[in-house]
């Protein structure tokens, strides 16, 4: 049905508030637009990357209806904390997996990921988590904003690892979607974030090269005080 059907179906309609994520892909806050809603930007938390239910919680106002969570990057929102938010305050709770996400290989990637834990330096590697089904493996890059990881990022890839950045920009900031808002951990994770590769394919021998291109890295990016 997708999100705007199920919003619909449930009675949202324009002028209704919906909470959704501020990090990661706009098309929840698309749908959000396309039946009339307002969608209404909360922070995410700074280890999984979905929406804190706290932040939800401070988001919601007389005119909240709704909530849409998602699980980002193979690890779960916690959605059990946001419907007990949305029981308090009567509202619909949606939550919905990340578009693109690969079904088959998770016992693979958790072993990649596992073995990447505990042989990365110089970024700070994704916070374990029961369930996680690695569909990125997401690192930070420390140092003093986006141009660090841009550079850190290019300087990878000139060693042939094929990293990506997940989220260039907070929804907020989007294309029709822009509010004046100023999310902290949003920022961060927008400015830090780094996927290295964790698909299932891969060789021992490119998990080494992965390993080897970033703890050659580290340190040469560091904090500004």
């Amino acid at each position: 049905m997708g999100t705007a059907g199920t919003l619909e179906s449930a009675g949202v309609r324009a002028g209704d508030e919906v909470v959704v994520p501020a990090y990661g892909n706009a098309e929840v806050a698309e749908a959000v637009v396309r039946v009339g809603a307002v969608p209404v930007f909360a922070d995410v938390d700074a280890d999984s990357y979905c929406l804190d239910p706290a932040a939800v919680s401070a988001a919601v106002s007389g005119r909240t209806v709704a909530v849409v969570a998602v699980h980002r990057f193979g690890r779960q929102a916690d959605a059990g904390r946001i419907r007990d938010v949305g029981r308090r305050h009567g509202l619909l709770v949606v939550v919905e997996g990340e578009l693109g996400a690969e079904p088959d290989g998770v016992e693979r990637r958790r072993t990649h990921a596992a073995y990447l834990d505990g042989r990365l330096s110089g970024v700070v590697t994704p916070t374990a988590a029961a369930g996680h089904t690695y569909e990125r493996y997401v690192v930070r890059v420390p140092g003093n904003g986006r141009p660090d990881r841009d550079a850190f990022a290019r300087a990878l890839r000139a060693r042939g690892v094929a990293c990506q950045v997940p989220v260039r920009a907070p929804v907020y900031r989007m294309p029709g979607l822009r509010r004046e808002v100023f999310l902290p951990c949003t920022e961060r994770a927008v400015e830090e974030t780094l996927a290295l590769p964790v698909h299932a394919g891969l060789s021992r021998r490119e998990l080494h090269k992965i390993v080897s291109a970033c703890n050659a890295l580290g340190g040469l990016l560091q904090p500004a005080f």
